[in-house]
């Protein structure tokens, strides 16, 4: 049996002659909260429709909890798609208990399990309101209480903190991390990294259809060159002669440029660029480092593809 719940290999989708996901791979450990990561037209929703067989790939394969197809097994996931939309009418208990019905719950067990979601994640009080009285993102949690009332086994969420405010994108992390406890494996898709960086195990980047990276959050971390940023009345030649140094660009603040920021080689230690700027008499006002965030890696991998996808 496979440590695995999804394998993709080299998953292909074209449109005519525009390639929505190219040669895609993937091997999502059974328990795991993996982060599908990357900007705005990169393929992600592409990739997850392929994965649930929505859309059919131009080529590749794929096996999710065991099955070459979601379809064979899709009373074992649950899907929160990108696009949100509930019955208006329908009151928020019962949107949440249709929806596990359908996953092959009883009725009863439905309701009482929506009613237990309900009560869990803050919406006891709201159980009898009609969607259409609920706030946007009140009714975005049912949704996703809706896409895991029967308990999957395996859950994709497209963008699932879409349209929720600080809070409730606090409570829609609790209710990735409850799922994975569980034993679930959690696969979302998002663009916004702070998400990312607090609860997955492990993420993929996608930009402009290919993957460009796939590991830990520690492992992308490593791919940052290390940077230092210093408030100081000195030209850059003066800092590019320091050891260690291999680019020294000026650190914009609001607009206005604020010292510098230096660009380390791999070797190169930041406390010794301190004891440096000490040594040469360039007096300090500020000396900042910082490890990167999980932002700073997805601007540095896919700054220039998100740009570009942007005027596509």
């Amino acid at each position: 049996m496979s440590d695995f719940a999804l394998e993709l290999h080299g998953l292909t989708k074209r449109y005519g002659e525009f390639t929505a996901v190219q040669d895609f791979s993937l091997a999502v450990p059974k328990g795991s909260i993996y982060g599908f990561l990357g900007p705005n037209g990169a393929g992600k929703t592409t990739t997850l429709r392929m994965v649930l067989d929505i859309v059919e790939p131009s080529s590749g394969s794929m096996t999710i909890l065991g099955a070459p197809s979601a379809l064979h097994v899709r009373e074992k996931i649950g899907y929160l798609p990108e696009e949100k939309g509930l019955y208006k009418k329908m009151k928020a208990w019962g949107t949440i208990a249709y929806f596990a019905s359908l996953k092959g719950m009883s009725r009863k067990a439905a309701k009482a399990r929506a009613y237990e979601l309900l009560e869990r994640y803050g919406l006891a009080d709201f159980a009898d309101s009609r969607i259409e009285a609920l706030s946007k993102g009140m009714s975005q949690k049912v949704q996703v209480l809706a896409s895991i009332a029967h308990s999957p086994e395996f859950v994709i969420l497209d963008e699932p903190f879409s349209g929720l405010d600080p809070v409730n994108q606090q409570v829609m992390e609790e209710v990735i991390r409850d799922m994975a406890s569980e034993g679930a494996t959690i696969l979302f898709s998002t663009h916004v990294m702070a998400h990312a960086e607090r609860i997955c195990d492990r993420i993929v980047l996608l930009a402009q259809g290919k993957k460009i990276f796939d590991g830990t959050i520690a492992e992308a971390k490593e791919t940052m060159p290390t940077r230092v940023v210093l408030d100081a009345d000195v030209d850059a030649s003066a800092l590019q002669k320091l050891p260690g140094v291999i680019a020294v660009e000026p650190h914009v603040v609001d607009g206005l440029e604020r010292g510098w920021e230096i660009l380390l080689s791999e070797d190169a230690e930041p406390e010794r660029l301190l004891q440096e700027c000490f040594s040469s008499g360039i007096a300090l006002r500020a000396y900042d480092h910082r490890p990167p965030t999980l932002h700073d890696v997805f601007v540095h991998l896919v700054g220039d593809d998100a740009r570009e996808a942007k005027k596509r």
